[in-house]
């Protein structure tokens, strides 16, 4: 029975918690220790392998359904792109196992760096998977730079009968409250491939005669549940362990939850709620704020430390989140909302993103079981496909329509 749901790369579980939500399992395929370890916490059923060594004829005759998100690291333009130096040679890769060619042991020698070839990998399995006339449907993210080789998976798949749809969606405009842009490959036995319609725009749209109308991008305030006067909390650097470790990156500037408490600086924010919020939603009232004596400070997220990062006021979309080395660390940082008066004191110090609060930004339900230091945490949740841009884009395959609401129960 052709009923299985194989996702390539599955990292802790961003497609397998849309696939939960709409109320299909997968089974994820996976090497790195700690995004096992979640995705067993979550009750998703993993096979810890190499995704490279792992033979595919398992899965011939049993799969429905195709996913893959291949690393990321050699193409994004957070790493040192060596990625672009190898597309010649992935894009060989691809064409020869598209023909049965297995010529991966040379191409790999002649890599700059090894883990581009792992895009490369969908194809071998697509590959086996064709000759008994599966999959019914594929669906594949990468980072934008990475289009080019979509499209040439694109031309394949069409001489072998799927209806294929290639191009760069932002994930604002489907209710995430991140601009994280990706290059996605959705392709069909069964229907026309296209990309699902935007739920969200920068600038709200009302319903007219051509549509539904629009929401506004979600904030980060709004996903985190944040009002008029919370503000990011700091935590305290735990020890070694799989459930503590030290701060990711430590900076130095972060000060401790009880130093914080002492000064009467900080009070703790709303529980982070992960887009509990109702379809007709007033606009915020105010930028969430603290107010240190009497002067109000405004919160922005930077997203690392180099002279051209990102900085967002907190009533809108987080850039792309990112992190894998010091220069991605996520701060909060305050800024006055107005002139500071005289003798006010000091904006307050700069605060590290915790894991729960980038899961959210990320769509991840807010108490979803992240394993490992905080280290290893950030670096799965970076590397995820947010569940709510997932499940848009699965929903047409799997005959559903995606209710937003339903989605945030299941959270």
């Amino acid at each position: 029975m052709r009923d299985l749901v194989v996702d390539l790369f599955a990292g802790p579980g961003g497609w397998s918690h849309a696939l939960h939500v709409l109320g299909v399992r997968d089974v994820g395929l996976e090497w790195d220790e700690w995004a096992c370890k979640t995705r067993a916490r979550a009750g998703q059923l993993t096979i810890r392998t190499d995704v490279a060594m792992y033979p595919a004829w398992p899965l011939v005759g049993r799969t429905r359904g195709f996913i893959a998100s291949p690393p990321c690291q050699a193409w994004s333009m957070a790493g040192k792109r060596l990625g672009l130096l190898d597309q010649p040679l992935v894009h060989q890769a691809v064409a020869d196992l598209a023909a049965g060619r297995d010529t991966r042991a040379k191409l790999l020698a002649a890599c700059a760096d090894p883990r581009s070839l792992l895009a490369a990998e969908p194809m071998r399995y697509l590959h086996a998977l064709h000759q008994a006339g599966e999959p019914e449907w594929i669906a594949m993210e990468e980072v934008p730079d990475v289009l080019p080789l979509w499209r040439q998976y694109a031309v394949i798949l069409r001489t072998w009968g799927f209806s294929v749809w290639t191009g760069i969606l932002n994930a604002a405009d489907y209710g995430v409250p991140q601009t994280r842009r990706r290059a996605i490959l959705l392709a069909s036995r069964s229907r026309t491939a296209e990309p699902p319609p935007p739920t969200h725009a920068q600038t709200a749209e009302p319903e007219s005669l051509f549509g539904p109308g629009r929401e506004q991008w979600v904030s980060m305030a709004e996903a985190l549940g944040w009002g008029a006067t919370d503000r990011p909390v700091p935590t305290v650097c735990a020890g070694g362990g799989p459930g503590g470790g030290p701060e990711p990156f430590p900076s130095g500037a972060r000060k401790t939850l009880t130093d914080a408490r002492d000064r009467g600086t900080w009070k703790p924010p709303s529980p982070r709620s992960a887009l509990r919020r109702t379809r007709s939603r007033p606009s915020p009232a105010g930028t969430p704020a603290c107010t240190c004596g009497n002067h109000p400070w405004a919160w922005s997220l930077r997203s690392n430390n180099q002279a051209n990062a990102t900085i967002r006021s907190v009533e809108e979309p987080a850039g792309t989140l990112f992190f894998g080395h010091r220069a991605n660390e996520c701060m909060w940082v305050a800024e006055p909302s107005a002139a500071p008066p005289a003798g006010q004191e000091p904006a307050p110090d700069p605060i590290r993103i915790t894991a729960a609060e980038a899961g959210a930004l990320q769509t991840f339900p807010a108490n979803y079981p992240w394993a490992g230091t905080k280290g290893q945490q950030f670096s799965q949740i970076g590397n995820a496909v947010p569940p709510l841009l997932a499940a848009h884009l699965l929903a047409p395959h799997l005959g559903t329509t995606l209710n937003r609401s339903d989605f945030i129960l299941a959270a």
